[in-house]
């Protein structure tokens, strides 16, 4: 890798010499009409005229200094990064023509398609209307923090409001990990998101997770055991299960004699579209036990759901899933939600999400006495740290038992 410094007007500048490359360059206006690796043209596109090819020598110009001395000093620094494989050239790219045009469809077989859809939400709808237009190379970690802040105080699509700081989190991981391709791609030198401040984390336990009592969610059930889908909400409630794992339970996963169901698939929503995903993470997938109560309600509710597609006959959908609509087809989830809190809410019990009856069903677990381990793997979470940090708040009263216990052991009960 050669270089030199080459003065134009007062100033200094790095040329790298890049080798030889073919070019396309115009017989009538003698301009280069573009490199053959990036653009081919059939006319000159400034005055139409017949093209020529040849290899032609490309250099690379860099920033200009007003000394020869720093010319020189910034060349000598280009040169070790080239041959240490470091070197990255000059770009005019911005930061929305690398994510739309380069970054998103690059990585469209590689993750799932609800994790498309987030990431392509993120650059349409926060990233790019507000710093897509900076290059690419020039983006710093203060312009990534000035966008954080602006999403905080008006992040809202309507513009009534900031977004909270686990979705703006949410966007930051999208804008780290795309600047992160950028990098291994050899587009940015470092990754400008690594020094940038997204907003602190905030977990369940911070804003106070929310859980009913053993006693809460006996009433709930006991309520809805007669209604249609009282089933489903038994099961949420008695394995832990997610909301789409249970919506894409099927009965081929489900063995009541042995007292099982097996986690493979998951209905998601693209859009508003459904589709059925693999779970969540490796460790989602996975066989939970039941206990004889839910064994019982899923025998009635298959029964029921026979009754079901008798009724129907020809016209009832044999989607093979556990839960479903009146005539065999999957439930959209957000559908469920509606219906939880529709219910919760007449019923008069204090008011949860629907994922908190995975919480419930967590806390409920631990307190009594269900090592985390196992808990964890009913949850289906990748590591059981993440059990013990989520449900923090329950490992206090579980050690001041587990300190009774060893009191216990050693000296006696009467103590």
């Amino acid at each position: 890798m050669r270089g030199h410094v080459a003065r134009k007007g007062k100033r200094y500048y790095p040329v790298i010499d890049l080798g030889m490359r073919p070019a396309q360059r115009c017989t009538e206006c003698g301009r280069r009409a573009g490199w053959l690796d990036q653009d081919r043209f059939a006319r000159c596109p400034r005055c139409a005229g017949a093209l020529t090819q040849r290899d032609e020598r490309r250099q690379q110009w860099h920033e200009g200094h007003d000394r020869k001395k720093d010319a020189e000093r910034a060349l000598n620094e280009l040169l070790s990064k080239r041959e240490e494989g470091m070197y990255v050239e000059p770009s005019k790219q911005t930061l929305l023509g690398y994510l739309t045009g380069e970054w998103l469809p690059s990585i469209r077989s590689t993750v799932r398609p609800s994790t498309l859809l987030s990431y392509s939400g993120h650059v349409e709808h926060h990233i790019g209307p507000r710093i897509g237009s900076l290059p690419l190379q020039k983006l710093t970690p203060s312009a990534i923090n000035s966008l954080y802040a602006t999403l905080l105080h008006e992040g809202r699509a309507d513009r009534t409001g900031g977004l909270s700081p686990a979705t703006v989190r949410r966007i930051h991981a999208t804008l780290h990990r795309a600047l992160k391709d950028a990098v291994r791609w050899n587009k940015i030198a470092r990754n400008p998101a690594d020094s940038a401040d997204p907003p602190s984390q905030v977990t369940d336990h911070d804003r106070g997770l929310q859980t009913w009592t053993a006693p809460e969610l006996r009433s709930f059930l006991t309520t809805t055991a007669p209604d249609r889908l009282g089933s489903l909400w038994h099961v949420l409630a008695s394995t832990g299960v997610r909301r789409g794992e249970v919506l894409g339970l099927r009965w081929q996963d489900v063995d009541l004699d042995a007292g099982r169901l097996a986690i493979r698939q998951t209905l998601i929503t693209i859009g508003y579209e459904l589709k059925f995903s693999s779970p969540k993470t490796k460790r989602s997938t996975r066989q939970i036990a039941i206990d004889p109560g839910t064994v019982a309600v899923l025998r009635s509710h298959r029964a029921r759901q026979l009754e079901e597609r008798m009724a129907w006959g020809p016209a009832y959908t044999e989607s093979g899933l556990v839960f479903t609509r009146e005539d065999g087809s999957p439930i959209h989830p957000d559908r469920v939600s509606k219906m939880f809190n529709s219910i919760v809410e007449k019923i008069g019990l204090p008011r949860i999400r629907l994922h908190d009856l995975r919480h419930t069903h967590a806390t409920l677990a631990l307190q009594a006495g269900i090592h985390p381990k196992v808990v964890s793997e009913r949850l289906g979470h990748a590591t059981v740290s993440i059990t013990l940090d989520t449900y923090s708040h329950v490992i206090p009263a579980m050690q001041e038992d587990a300190a009774d216990r060893v009191a216990s052991l050693v000296f006696g009960d009467g103590q």
